[in-house]
This record gives C-alpha cells, structure tokens and sequence, in this order.
C-alpha cells in the first residue's frame, strides 16, 4: 500500500500524490481514513519527510486531505471542492451507469429486499400507478427506419419540434428547435457538458443541498465542486460571489424550479439578481428543469432563467420526471457555436441515439399535450401532498419544520430538537422506511427527502407508525 517505483523518474512528490489517489480510487483508503504520520509515511515509503510534507500539501490544496493540527491528515470525507486527478472514462461510465465509490447509506438502501412491508420513499421517481397512460400508434419497421430520414446531429426533427411546442405550452418558453440537442436524458446532457466546457480542475458552484452533489460525474471529471447555502428565498448572491473570486468558479449549476431536494420555487426577483452576478464575471449558467412542468398551480408557473437571459443560460430538461425514468429522453438548448461542439464530443464517443425511443417519444409527448393527462398528473401529485401533510400535522405536528413546495413531488422535513447524525438514519432502514437524508446531499444530517408521489393511501398509517418509531428512539437518545 505504501511503496513507491524507484524504477521511474517520476518526482517522488508527484509519485506520493498518485499513490495516495490510487489508495482512495481501489478501496484502500476510504473516506475519513486516517494516514499514517508525515515521519512514519516518510519511513514506510523510503523518503524524506519534507517530500512527505510538500505531496501532502498538494493533496490538501485538491481537497482530496484535510489536515488538522493535532488531529493528523485524513481523507477528506465529503466531495466538497475535492479534485481527485482522475479523468472519466465517459463511455464506460455511460454503458454501465455507475463508479466504484457509492455513499454507504444508498448502498444500504439498495440493499433493502423489495417486499409489501417497505415503503419506498427515497425513489426520484414517480410510481407507474401515477405515469399517464398513453397509447401508441401502430408503426412497421420499415416505418420507424424511414423515419432515420428527418434525424440530423440534433437528434430527430418532429421531437424537437413536439419538445419546442410542448416547453412554450406549458412554461411559455419559446426555444427554437434548431437549439435543441436531444440526449438520452438529462443526465447524459450534464455528462455532454461537463465534458465539453470544463476542464480537469475547474471549479463550479452548485446549491447546497442539491441533488448535483449526489452526482459522481463531477470528481470523476476531476471538478472541484462549492456549495452556497439555499433557502426559500436563494443562496446567499454576496457568499456566490466571494467563492467566485476566491474559487476562480468557472461555470454555475442551478435547479431553481422545484428544487431537488429542498422543493424550492425560487423567485424572479432572486433569479435576476442571479444572472446579473454570472453575467458580470461571464460565467455561464445551466439551468436543470426536469420539474419545470409539474407545477401546481399556473399562477405557479415558473419563470425559466433562459428566458430571461436567453445567451447565457444553458437549459436542460427531460420527460423522465412525467413518463418514467426509462424514458430516456433530455435535451439541451445552448447557443449554436456550444451546440456544434456537443455533438462533436457525442460523435467522438458514439453516444449517438437510436431513432425508436425518438419516434415513440415523439407519439408520447404528443398524446399527453393532447389528452389533458398532465393536469391529471398535476391533480394527483396535489392530491397525495396534502394527504400526506394532513397525517403528518396529525400525528407528528411538532416533530418537523417543512416548506409546502408548490410544484415536484418532494418534501423536505427538518428535524430541529437535537442534532443527528448519520449513524441515525439507519433507524429508517431497520424500519422499512425508506428516506434520502440530507448529507446525501451536501449538508448536515437534520434534513431528509420524501418523496410523497409514492405514497399509497392504504399505508399511509403504516408510514406514520414507523415514524412516530424512530422518533421516539430519536427522542430518547
């Protein structure tokens, strides 16, 4: 674990640092692993301690240590401005969906057998008993190849078309189809971009919390990642700017329209004085909407960054969110010239996309403009919110603080009577209950993530059993 090539010319700093991320990147060291002292590392490795100290230093300023006086040097066990030196094998991480480090606690939940007694509210999905049921047209082979014919490096043209008539229908969003990259759902778009305008190194800043710290394809792309608190009202556009300054932040990643977790509506005032920001240091803006349509009331309909500052504003959305999660199907809007480079990358990684879930994306999307169905959806997702805050009020009303979001499908419930910790959540795995807690997340552990579309009215007293359970323990801790 502790040996170096003396075979190589390599710097021995440099080869320190390699060996140390190797450590972290097999399992060897984890995160909060504790190294050994800088004269004992120096004695295991065969070097001075100066050359210990100065591979050490570089690792801290990454983020990937934290040293402590008195304390010692450990890994650092959040993502927050970590740079681990590895760059993603994009391919691969786009076939098989996953990196090898996973946050311990999604482990235990995937770990959890599907069975009648669990109740699933840590999916960021919607149920299928909730996804519109939408009939799809006959169509032969020979149809769906001849349909390859009005497909060009945008993706296929009547989608595009459908995806720009669908986002001015409902959010009064006017993007030309000629500005829509179609991908294989929202998160391929991300990949796209991180890939694209971001370099080994660079830095971004994201909400905190935010469902972007989740993400593994940030560090894997070697992105330093900075959080800036969010409540209902924002983040803190005078914190953003320091850790601009200071953090030489190169792009901004924001979720404003129902946030994911928080639930978050941030309003317009805010999202001017947002751009406003970015647009005086120049640092583009992606705006992640994949709740953009689920809102609940119009007078709730949010208004889209993009449309207020139309060149700056990279917009990504999905149907994911409305159809199913094996709905693969995202897109991007962004000025022509970042297009053009979009698709070059995609080429260059034969991420090209098939013409079948195209067309019948086309047929879906088509269906649900024209039944009404997603005002029925919206009906039901109101529906089970106020169940559920009704139980809750009933049999838990003083254990939680919450904001009623007004649009998406979750809740976010703040614990505010004592402090938690990780070591706590695992009360809602024993219980069956299962949650996303806040540290997933990029923040402390007083928070969790419901999502309330999952919810059956038949175990909703079930659910709140299991609460009242592990807040008893909690209580009495």
């Amino acid at each position: 674990m502790w040996q170096l090539d003396r075979t190589t010319t390599e710097p021995l700093y440099q080869q320190i640092i390699q060996l140390v991320l190797t450590n972290i990147q097999t399992g060897k060291l984890l995160p909060g692993d504790l190294l050994p002292p800088e004269r004992k590392l120096a004695e295991l490795l065969e070097v001075n301690r100066s050359t210990v100290v100065r591979a050490l230093d570089e690792l801290t300023s990454k983020g990937v240590l934290i040293r402590k006086q008195g304390s010692g040097t450990r890994v650092n066990p959040e993502k927050w401005g970590r740079y681990t030196g590895f760059t993603a094998n994009w391919k691969e991480y786009l076939t098989q969906g996953a990196f090898n480090q996973e946050e311990p606690y999604l482990t235990k939940i995937k770990q959890v057998p599907k069975s009648e007694t669990v109740d699933n509210l840590a999916t960021g999905d919607l149920p299928l008993s909730l996804i519109p049921s939408i009939d799809l047209p006959n169509i032969t082979w020979k149809e769906f190849i001849q349909e390859e014919e009005q497909e060009d490096i945008l993706g296929y043209l009547p989608l595009r078309e459908k995806v720009a008539a669908f986002l001015t229908e409902e959010n009064q969003l006017t993007l030309p189809a000629s500005q829509l990259l179609l991908t294989s759902g929202a998160q391929q778009a991300l990949f796209l971009l991180i890939q694209v305008l971001l370099a080994p190194g660079d830095a971004v800043a994201i909400e905190q919390p935010s469902f972007f710290y989740a993400l593994p394809i940030f560090q894997a792309a070697g992105i330093r990642v900075y959080g800036v608190p969010v409540s209902e009202t924002g983040m803190d556009l005078d914190q953003l700017e320091d850790l601009i300054v200071r953090k030489k932040i190169k792009m901004m990643f924001t979720n404003p329209n129902f946030q994911n977790p928080t639930g978050y509506l941030l309003g317009l005032s805010y999202r001017k004085k947002l751009l406003n920001v970015c647009r005086s240091y120049q640092i583009p803006v992606v705006e992640d909407d994949v709740f953009g349509q689920l809102y609940i009331e119009k007078k709730d309909r949010p208004t889209q960054l993009k449309q207020l500052d139309f060149d700056n504003v990279i917009y990504i959305g999905s149907l994911s969110k409305i159809l199913g999660s094996t709905t693969k199907i995202g897109w991007i809007s962004a000025p022509v010239q970042v297009l053009e480079q979009l698709t070059k990358a995609r080429q260059a990684m034969d991420f090209s996309m098939s013409i079948f879930p195209q067309v019948l994306a086309y047929d879906a999307l088509k269906g649900l403009m024209k039944h009404g169905q997603l005002e029925d959806l919206r009906a039901q997702l109101v529906k089970k919110q106020q169940q559920f805050i009704q139980q809750l009020e009933k049999e838990c009303p003083t254990a939680f603080t919450y904001f009623i979001p007004k649009g998406g499908y979750y809740l976010w419930l703040t614990y505010p009577h004592k402090r938690l910790t990780k070591k706590d959540y695992d009360l809602f795995i024993h219980q069956e209950l299962l949650v996303m807690p806040s540290f997933l997340f990029g923040a402390d552990s007083q928070s969790f993530r419901v999502n309330y579309a999952n919810l059956e009215d038949q175990h909703l007293p079930r659910i709140m059993a299991k609460l009242k359970k592990i807040l008893k323990i909690w209580e009495d801790k």
